[in-house]
């Protein structure tokens, strides 16, 4: 290849020498890409969606991932031998903007710390359901629109896959909220979600009063306008997501499901007005847990699909009940993904 003018070796020495590091630049600039037009299975560029994982096996870290929505923090503890598989962990309604609350509310990083799967926590989505919404909330002057869902089963996974997470050998499981949200990714996106987990789910929306209750519990958490994500409460929307209504997409999935009955249990024991106040919203939030999984077991019942249940004795909406389910629903998430 002749990247020079053959006739600059008459000129000065000095000129001579500039166009040769000129000359040696330009050579090195073209070698990458000419070894990727000419290198067979080597030419194949890497995904621009991330980058190569490069974290070792058992490792946390948090990631920037790209979204429609912005960039979306995500914290992710890595598989202790490098496995493919990943269980996303979903919060709950009031979702910080720092942390997901299953990495310093609950042990989940120590439960999974020694087995061959990704522990993958999104981080935000308060009041969100996960849900791809209509348009921003207009009570509190959201910026941009809730695109959960495109992100979740899209964006996150191609993120994920340039790291060695497969699109396909996943889990899903959340709380409360997040409870609702997993079954309704998993239902949707049966060819991502092998498995899926809800605890303390509101998992039967159209039963009389809880698009009410839901309406009323996100203007609490943040303001948010429930008409913005599924539209007013006769919109097709709120059918598409009620686990109660979908449940024939759940067949032949795994499931975990479990509520307890809002009686404190031992890891309740409140020592101020405050928490005495946050037992008794945690009693009164699990009991109406309780109904809509209890409605949701009959209505699997009579559709002849198979779950795992559980009805702990006692126990509040509050995370350590959540960190014990996880713990219980963790042998059917490794079974399911073959990630031991």
């Amino acid at each position: 290849m002749r990247l020079g003018n053959t006739t600059s070796s008459v000129r000065a020495s000095s000129r001579s020498w500039r166009k040769r590091v000129l000359a040696l630049g330009a050579t090195a600039l073209l070698l990458p890409i000419a070894a990727g037009l000419t290198g067979g299975t080597v030419a194949e560029a890497a995904p621009l969606s991330g980058p190569l994982h490069a974290t070792p096996a058992g490792g946390f870290e948090d990631l920037m991932v790209p979204s429609s929505m912005g960039p979306i923090k995500v914290q992710v503890q890595w598989a202790k031998r490098g496995g493919n598989a990943a269980l996303y962990l979903l919060d709950g309604l009031r979702a910080r903007s720092d942390r997901n609350a299953w990495t310093f509310e609950t042990n989940a990083l120590q439960q999974f710390a020694d087995d061959n799967i990704t522990l993958v926590m999104p981080v935000g989505g308060q009041s969100s359901f996960y849900s791809d919404w209509y348009g921003p909330s207009n009570f509190n002057g959201q910026r941009s629109t809730y695109k959960w869902e495109t992100f979740l089963t899209s964006e996150l996974p191609a993120f994920l896959e340039n790291y060695g997470i497969s699109r396909t050998n996943n889990a899903i499981a959340g709380l409360s909220m997040g409870g609702s949200a997993a079954l309704t990714l998993a239902a949707y996106h049966r060819d991502q979600f092998k498995q899926a987990s809800a605890f303390s789910g509101y998992l039967n929306i159209s039963a009389p009063g809880m698009r009410e209750a839901i309406r009323v519990a996100m203007l609490d958490a943040g303001r948010f306008n429930v008409d913005s994500m599924w539209g007013p409460p006769w919109s097709p929307a709120w059918l598409r997501n009620d686990p109660f209504v979908f449940a024939p997409r759940l067949r032949d999935l795994p499931m975990y499901i479990s509520a307890a009955n809002g009686i404190p249990g031992p890891y309740d024991r409140p020592n101020s007005a405050i928490g005495v106040y946050n037992t008794a919203n945690g009693m009164a939030l699990e009991a109406l847990s309780l109904a809509n999984t209890r409605a949701f077991q009959a209505r699997l019942a009579t559709l002849g699909i198979a779950a795992k249940f559980e009805f702990p004795a006692a126990g509040t909406h509050s995370w350590r009940y959540w960190e014990t389910e996880l713990w219980k629903a963790r042998p059917m998430i490794l079974d399911a993904l073959n990630a031991h």
